[in-house]
């Protein structure tokens, strides 16, 4: 187990010194001590941001995707960590807050993709923006969520398998599709109380 772990570490350090010479340029920010270990796909990276100590698993897909007029910017603040199998997109705004803990296989868009033409196929039409994305500090987004041009407010509890496709407010716990808001933060009993 312990030399398990040395080999981690080791591989992680290898890792992250490789990739911060070879890439770590072309993004508009890559902070100290981030870590993205193994990514499937980066696309904009000029649009992208990652901030000091943020930490991002095997397989992610980062991608920025600016569209006529606007640029996009996905912004992923301090000390967040990601899982693996992430996917992230940006047409005009997603944010990511500190301290942010996602889990694997959860997927953040501020964007979907048209559909109203039934005579094209889906794949062949465009990509609209519908709201921007931002995850609150302090938050965990569990397993496989879904967030589609909403908020999660800060200090939030989203539940494995919820698709977010409204604002969630602070203090929160969400759970299903669509989230539903079942718990929240009293702050002047300091307690969670069901919704």
């Amino acid at each position: 187990m312990l030399m398990f772990k040395a080999y981690r570490r080791l591989q992680q350090f290898t890792s992250r010194i490789i990739f911060k010479l070879l890439f770590a340029h072309r993004f508009k920010t890559f902070g100290r001590k981030t870590i993205l270990v193994s990514p499937d796909k980066i696309e904009g990276e000029e649009y992208i941001e990652l901030e000091d100590n943020v930490s991002i698993n095997s397989m992610a897909w980062l991608l920025a995707l600016e569209q006529g007029n606007a640029k996009p910017r996905l912004l992923i603040k301090k000390g967040t960590v990601i899982g693996r199998f992430s996917h992230i997109v940006a047409l005009q705004h997603v944010e990511i807050e500190n301290n942010v803990l996602i889990a694997d296989k959860v997927y953040i868009s501020d964007n979907i993709h048209d559909y109203s033409d039934i005579n094209m196929p889906i794949m062949k039409q465009p990509v609209l923006f519908k709201a921007p994305v931002i995850i609150g500090e302090n938050s965990w987004i569990g397993e496989n969520v879904s967030i589609i041009g909403a908020r999660v407010g800060k200090h939030c509890i989203i539940g494995a398998n919820t698709v977010v496709t409204k604002d969630i407010p602070n203090y929160s716990v969400a759970v299903g599709s669509p989230a539903k808001v079942i718990k929240q933060f009293n702050i002047e009993k300091n307690e969670w109380q069901k919704v």
